[in-house]
């Protein structure tokens, strides 16, 4: 089995990599890899800010922000099929001697 490693943007919305891995413990690897270099991100951004932001207060709200933006994005392997399409089913088809009915009742015209 093959796994793909997605990412969960904000812990929510699921953003395909295209990374395909033919062993899970390396699709793990990669997750952990990405998530050190979003932490390294963070760091980087923590030093210039903490550099270049006078307020302490502002400073705090601004790595808040920043710690959400980038520490929320999270990774997960999942089961991959390989690209492979599978023809969907055809429905049952009805006797043609059946009529078919609408499926909501008509409405009467309105009178004007």
């Amino acid at each position: 089995m093959k796994w793909m490693l997605v990412v969960l943007v904000g812990g929510v919305a699921p953003v395909n990599t295209d990374l395909v891995f033919d062993k899970f413990s390396d699709c793990l690897s990669a997750e952990a890899q990405m998530r050190q270099h979003y932490s390294d991100a963070f760091d980087a951004w923590d030093r210039l800010a903490a550099a270049r932001i006078d307020r302490r207060s502002d400073y705090k709200k601004a790595r808040e922000l920043e710690a959400k933006r980038l520490l929320s994005n999270v990774g997960t392997c999942v089961p991959h099929g390989g690209g492979e399409s599978v023809a969907p089913a055809e429905p049952p088809k009805s006797p043609a001697a059946s009529p078919q009915q609408p499926a909501t009742p008509s409405q009467p015209t309105p009178r004007t």
